[in-house]
């Protein structure tokens, strides 16, 4: 016997459906009728769920092939934010959609946005929707959500998004920031060496002709190493560019971003920024989906994804199998031995009295502050040892050049 699919209006204006088995469509409408509803869609299932892939394959195909231009972090934050207020000024989430859509300059946001109107009008619930941009949004995004549609407090749980996605901006801001200046340190001691040795150093090199072995060590170094970044500085160039090229390629692979995890968290000073950075991402991310009511296994799995080294999350994933055997927080934590003393009796207090998820959040501002502290002290220390690494180079140059003029003088006495 065929089974139909069938939407039907109730006396009170709701929308229902559901599946029945019948032997024609005609028998499913009488049934629905004499149940008092007024039946607005009978269609055959098979048909029904072939039509339905079908026509979202090709709709999403389209899609992503209007999408002119990537949508970044910034367009989904700037999204959520506008969707956040216009929600809680009590638009329904179809209208919000479609002011959003309205407001949008950026062609690829308009695509994104009108795709997901059109699965909101078909029925299906938000989460779902953005569950077909899953790389796009991430399990994170879609849970919270979901969450928000269970307890029906979609504009409050857009808020929290929103402030989480802001808190985590702002720390991966403060780090990106905090690499500028000493990147442009170290750009202005290699163009300042390759303009000595490029330039400078090859001025001296008739007054230093025919000496030979009269003049000094220091002086015949780098009056050698002038000739040669003069004679093959180009290629030099060339090669210095092909190598950075393949080492961010090989730092792309798993091997090469393997080899960097495994090292960097032994770095001094960046290792330990570097771990906390990562575990900042853990606890603010669980502490926010426990925060809004996702079940705990659930939150794990997803703040574990979110932690980027393949080593602390390898770590961190021995935490779902435990609590889901019945092991406490607290010991899943300790099995670890990712968790520092602190983190460990927060979570303990919070196991305790029942607030996990806040004591989570506590964590990670802690987290967070100490990463903040760390990167400040790292470039008060990091500053002056660039600067005056860069003195002691180009003094060496100017002392080995002074060496060489004074010998010449000497043999000219």
């Amino acid at each position: 016997m065929p089974e139909f699919v069938w939407r039907a209006a109730q006396t009170d204006g709701q929308l229902i459906e559901g599946r029945l088995d019948a032997v024609a469509a005609d028998a499913v409408l009488r049934h629905l009728r004499e149940r008092g509803l007024t039946p607005l869609k009978v269609e055959d299932a098979a048909a029904s769920q072939s039509a339905t892939a079908g026509a979202n394959a090709l709709r999403m195909a389209r899609s992503r092939r209007a999408l002119r231009g990537p949508v970044t972090r910034a367009d989904v934050l700037v999204f959520t934010s506008e969707l956040s207020i216009m929600l809680r000024a009590g638009l329904a989430l179809d209208n919000a959609l479609r002011v959003l859509i309205e407001m949008s300059a950026k062609p690829s946001v308009k695509t994104l946005l009108e795709a997901l109107l059109e699965d909101v009008k078909g029925g299906a619930p938000f989460s779902r929707a953005l569950n077909q941009w899953r790389e796009l949004f991430g399990d994170f995004y879609i849970n919270m959500v979901r969450s928000g549609e269970a307890s029906g407090q979609m504009s409050q749980v857009l808020e929290r998004l929103v402030a989480h996605m802001e808190r985590l901006r702002a720390l991966r801001d403060s780090v990106i920031s905090a690499t500028i200046y000493p990147a442009i340190l170290l750009g202005v001691a290699a163009l300042s060496l390759a303009g000595m040795l490029g330039f400078v150093v090859p001025q001296f090199d008739k007054l230093f002709t025919n000496m030979g072995d009269a003049l000094p060590l220091p002086t015949r170094v780098i009056m050698a190493l002038g000739h040669g970044f003069k004679s093959h500085g180009p290629t030099l160039g060339i090669a210095a560019v092909v190598v950075i090229w393949l080492l961010l390629r090989w730092w792309r692979t798993p091997a090469g971003r393997g080899w960097w995890q495994n090292r960097a968290l032994r770095v001094p000073i960046l290792g330990p920024l570097l771990y906390k950075y990562e575990l900042t991402l853990f606890a603010r991310s669980l502490g926010t989906l426990l925060g809004n009511g996702v079940p705990l296994l659930t939150g794990l799995h997803i703040a574990t994804e979110t932690v980027g080294n393949d080593n602390l999350r390898a770590a961190l994933v021995k935490m779902p199998p435990m609590v889901k055997e019945g092991a406490r927080m607290v010991r899943a934590m300790e099995a670890t031995g990712v968790f520092e003393p602190l983190a460990i009796n927060l979570i303990r207090v919070g196991e305790e009295t029942g607030r996990i998820g806040p004591m989570m959040t506590e964590l990670s501002e802690v987290l967070d502050r100490e990463v903040e502290t760390g990167i400040k002290r790292a470039l008060t220390l990091l500053e002056p040892v660039l600067i005056l690494l860069l003195g002691v180079l180009i003094a060496a140059i100017i002392v080995s050049i002074l060496l060489g003029i004074l010998s010449v003088n000497d043999l000219a006495g």
